[in-house]
C-alpha cells in the first residue's frame, strides 16, 4: 500500500497538477519551458512553438504534442527582455512579442519578426524588428492608478499586429487597452482602437495571452483561469465599439500564461510552473461551453 501510495504521488507531481478543471492535459513540459510564455500552432507541419520570458535564452523552442523538444533556434539580432507571446501571419512568419512590462518603465518596446521556423534548417535564425511607443503613456512609469502599459497578448490580421494590454492599475479595473501597430520592421506610434473589460479580480481577470481564429470571427483572450471569447467586432474598420464577451471558466487556477487556435473550435494552452504546479501543455474544446 506504502508503494502504490508514492506511485500516485509521483504521478501527481510529474503532470504538475492533478486537477485540469476544463483543460485537456496532452503533456508535461520540459524544464527549459518551465516559464514558457507563448505559444504558436503551424499546422501544415503539425507543430507548436514556445518561447519563454523575462532574462531567459534568446531562444524559440520546438515542441511535440508529448511534451518533447525536438528543434531550438537560437534568434539573432534579438534580446529576450521580456518575451511574453507568440503569433504568426498567413505567410508563416512567427512574431514575438517583446513587450513585457510589469513596472510600466520600458522605453523598448519591440516585436521580433522572423520567417517560418520550419523552414530553417540551421540552428540560427534571424529576426526584423517593429519598434513602438504607447502615446498615450507620458510617464515612465505612470502613477500606479495609470499603469495599462505592460502587454502579454497580440495576434495577427492582415497587415497588421493587434496588442492587448495587461492592466496593472491600483485599483484594477479589468480594462484592457488594444493597439495596433504594422507588421512590417521600423519605428511607431501604436494606434489606441477601444477598451474592454473582463472582470474585476486581478487575479483572473488580468490578460496573459490572446489570438484570432483561423476565420476571423471570434478573438480570445486567456486569464489566469479564464478564457473570454470575443466576437462582434470589425477588424477591417478598427471597430471594437460593439463587441461582445463572453466568458468561460476553466475551473483551474495555475499560471496560464499561452493560447493558440488549432483550428476554428480548438485551443492549445499551456501554463508556467509555479509551486509544482503547471509546466503542462493542453488543448481545450470551445464546442459545448456555457
Amino acid at each position: 500500500m506504502f508503494k502504490i501510495s508514492w506511485f500516485f504521488l509521483l504521478f501527481y507531481l510529474a503532470s504538475g497538477c492533478g486537477n485540469f478543471g476544463k483543460l485537456n492535459f496532452l503533456a508535461r513540459l520540459p524544464h527549459e519551458l518551465e516559464e514558457n510564455s507563448g505559444i504558436a500552432y503551424y499546422p501544415e507541419s503539425e507543430s507548436l512553438w514556445l518561447v519563454e520570458d523575462n532574462g531567459n535564452k534568446d531562444i524559440i523552442y520546438k515542441v511535440d504534442f508529448k511534451g518533447n523538444i525536438t528543434k531550438e533556434l537560437k534568434v539573432k539580432n534579438a534580446k529576450n527582455h521580456d518575451w511574453e507571446d507568440l503569433t504568426k501571419d498567413g505567410k508563416g512568419n512567427l512574431y514575438i512579442g517583446d513587450f513585457g512590462n510589469n513596472d510600466n518603465d520600458r522605453k523598448n518596446l519591440v516585436i521580433y519578426k522572423l520567417p517560418n521556423p520550419n523552414s530553417e534548417s540551421g540552428e540560427k535564425i534571424s529576426a526584423q524588428r517593429i519598434k513602438f511607443t504607447y502615446p498615450e503613456q507620458k510617464d515612465f512609469p505612470p502613477g500606479r492608478h495609470e499603469k495599462f502599459f505592460d502587454a502579454e497578448a497580440f495576434f495577427h490580421h492582415g497587415s497588421h499586429i493587434y496588442i492587448i494590454t495587461k492592466n496593472r492599475a491600483n485599483p484594477f479595473s479589468g480594462e484592457a487597452w488594444i493597439y495596433k501597430v504594422p507588421d512590417r520592421p521600423g519605428d511607431y506610434k501604436a494606434k489606441l482602437l477601444g477598451k474592454i473589460k473582463t472582470c474585476t479580480d486581478r487575479d483572473t481577470c488580468q490578460i496573459t495571452s490572446a489570438d484570432l481564429s483561423p476565420d476571423g470571427k471570434h478573438i480570445v483572450l486567456l486569464g489566469y483561469g479564464k478564457l473570454w471569447l470575443l466576437s462582434n467586432f470589425d477588424l477591417a474598420n478598427d471597430d471594437f465599439a460593439q463587441v461582445k464577451l463572453r466568458e468561460i471558466d476553466l475551473e483551474v487556477h495555475s499560471q496560464l500564461e499561452s493560447a493558440c487556435f488549432k483550428d476554428n473550435t480548438t485551443l492549445f494552452l499551456s501554463d508556467e510552473e509555479n509551486h509544482m504546479q503547471g509546466r503542462n501543455l493542453y488543448s481545450f474544446a470551445l464546442t459545448g461551453q456555457p
